[in-house]
């Protein structure tokens, strides 16, 4: 089962450049003076992640759960699990594609902003948190249930900065993003 998680690496590090390099061209942030608060909450973030990954008094507990998994049935969840975060890459990315310069760290402002609306944002209001979030599941269901523990913290995450930039959105375009938030969901089209 090792080429499951070789494709979900791989994934990952497809992602991150993509990310990186398309950086480049975004317009620049503009700060209200409370740019330390989101930075002390991913911080915080990171660290638990890593401490939760890092306790060995999950090692045993884990190691009971994959004995139950059979062949076949581990191949079937890796594979739903490679499709899950593959398609969830490639809903971030087109998502990053069609905010083009205005994209910018969870929770940050951008000069000169527009609201973009079509693409994937015709399906939901924050599909790079939508795209990201199938794409940890995927590789929980690849790599295993500690998997579970970033995917739960990062959805609390992505949450957070959701509402936080709603009200930022309904401050920079109090006609027009009402309008929008009605007839589109925030994270999981038709339903949330």
């Amino acid at each position: 089962m090792k080429i499951f998680n070789q494709i979900i690496l791989i994934l990952w590090l497809v992602f991150l450049v993509y990310w990186l390099i398309s950086a480049i061209g975004a317009k620049r942030s503009v700060h209200d003076g409370s740019w330390w608060h989101g930075a002390l909450f991913r911080l915080i973030l990171i660290a638990i992640v890593f401490l939760l990954l890092r306790t060995s008094q999950l090692e045993p507990f884990l190691r009971n759960i994959e004995n139950y998994e059979t062949g076949s049935s581990r191949i079937v969840l890796s594979s739903i699990g490679v499709f899950f975060c593959a398609s969830g890459i490639a809903i971030a990315i087109w998502a990053r594609v069609y905010i083009g310069r205005n994209w910018g760290m969870p929770m940050s402002r951008r000069e000169d902003p527009e609201l973009v609306t079509t693409g994937p944002y015709a399906f939901v209001r924050h599909p790079i948190y939508t795209g990201m979030l199938l794409a940890l599941l995927g590789s929980a269901l690849v790599s295993g249930i500690l998997w579970l523990v970033p995917f739960v913290l990062v959805c609390a995450y992505f949450v957070y900065s959701a509402k936080t930039e709603e009200k930022q959105m309904l401050q920079q375009f109090p006609k027009a993003y009402p309008e929008y938030r009605k007839r589109v969901k925030a994270l999981i089209p038709f339903i949330w």
